[in-house]
């Protein structure tokens, strides 16, 4: 859960302020217009990747849309303009909240009986709490990089990407385990 905490504040939290107005320099409506549009695709991305993990497995739809978010930040981090970043801040959440989708299904069925109603909400803030030291980490990568907050993105986007995709490949698949 800390690296998929990493993950989304990763790709979200720096992202307005840091990136579209501090480093590209957009104003305020293109910004709005870019954000939502960024929302758009998270709520899109949980909904279909959701959905995808009935047929094809929770492990699998994790690493698939964690992998697959990995291109969706090199092409937002590499654009520069606002068509291009749009697309991409899309794109990106898409696969990450695709990712996310799955999570509270796969941690319910991975949580033994006894513990399951407080397992999830446990392990979550847990790798919340790790997952906290996101943006100033993000901010002090970019103070290395002359400001440049994608490359920030970049590098925490695309390791935590990494991280999840091999944890969750080395991880259970419970899948249609009998929820008590």
């Amino acid at each position: 859960m800390t690296a998929f905490n990493f993950f989304s504040h990763g790709t979200q939290d720096g992202f307005p302020n840091k990136f579209l107005k501090g480093q590209l320099g957009l104003q305020p409506p293109e910004i709005s217009r870019t954000m939502i549009i960024f929302n758009i695709g998270a709520i899109c991305g949980g909904l279909s990747f959701g959905s995808i993990s009935e047929w094809l497995g929770r492990r699998w739809t994790i690493i698939i849309a964690s992998l697959l978010s990995i291109l969706a930040i090199l092409f937002v981090t590499h654009s520069t303009d606002i068509v291009t970043v749009t697309i991409g801040a899309f794109l990106i959440q898409f696969m990450v909240q695709g990712a996310w989708g799955v999570v509270p299904v796969h941690l319910n069925e991975l949580s033994p009986d006894g513990v399951r109603a407080t397992f999830p909400g446990f392990v979550y803030q847990l790798g919340n709490f790790i997952a906290s030291i996101n943006l100033n980490l993000q901010v002090w990568i970019a103070s290395l990089f002359a400001g440049q907050f994608s490359i920030a993105i970049a590098i925490v986007g695309t390791v935590a990407a990494a991280s999840i995709a091999l944890l969750t490949l080395l991880g259970k698949e419970r899948k249609g385990v009998a929820l008590r």
